[in-house]
């Protein structure tokens, strides 16, 4: 058996790039989900890490496309949406300027046996890529559902079906089943 008290809560990008309504990116769900993180975030002590999307100083590759498409997030008068969100400005963060955050300071920040549940936004992007690259590392994942924002419903139907497919690496989880299983 597992122990959970081993376990670590990874919150993905919570920040007013997706949360505040003047963003281009704004998710709408966001506020209802981020209430939900406030309960999960308690549970999991010291053990919890927060995930920045960060622009780069250069985009190159296919970033540039990216950029051209957005480029308001270039601009020095949007830096104020990268930081996290106020209510967890006081826990631990590291900042990636790609969409999955299972970057080496965040792997290296696990133990190879950690088993990682991961919470925030986008369900279609920034979570389902970190999801996969952990599955892709050996780290069992858990995703808790309703702790994660996507633009549209159908946007997180989809990736969340995407995401089941990879049970048993992957397991599908609500807020109700995180609280439970850290509360016996």
């Amino acid at each position: 058996m597992t122990d959970p008290a081993t376990d670590w809560l990874l919150v993905i990008d919570l920040q007013p790039a997706f949360s505040h309504p003047e963003s281009p990116w704004f998710t709408p769900t966001l506020a209802a989900v981020s209430q939900r993180i406030s309960s999960l975030v308690p549970l999991y002590g010291r053990r919890v890490l927060f995930t920045r999307f960060v622009p780069p100083t250069m985009a190159v590759g296919s970033w540039v496309a990216y950029y051209l498409k957005w480029p308001f997030a270039l601009e020095a008068s949007s830096a104020w949406l990268w930081e996290v969100d106020a209510p967890w400005s006081g826990y631990l963060s590291i900042a990636s300027h790609t969409f999955s955050k299972w970057i080496p300071e965040v792997f290296n920040r696990f133990a190879p046996e950690a088993r990682v549940v991961l919470c925030g936004v986008s369900t279609d992007c920034c979570v389902l890529a970190t999801a996969l690259a952990a599955v892709d590392s050996g780290v069992a994942v858990r995703v808790v559902v309703d702790a994660c924002a996507a633009k549209t419903e159908a946007a997180q139907v989809a990736a969340l079906g995407i995401m089941a497919a990879r049970a048993p690496q992957l397991m599908l989880v609500t807020t109700a089943d995180e609280i439970a299983r850290m509360t016996d």
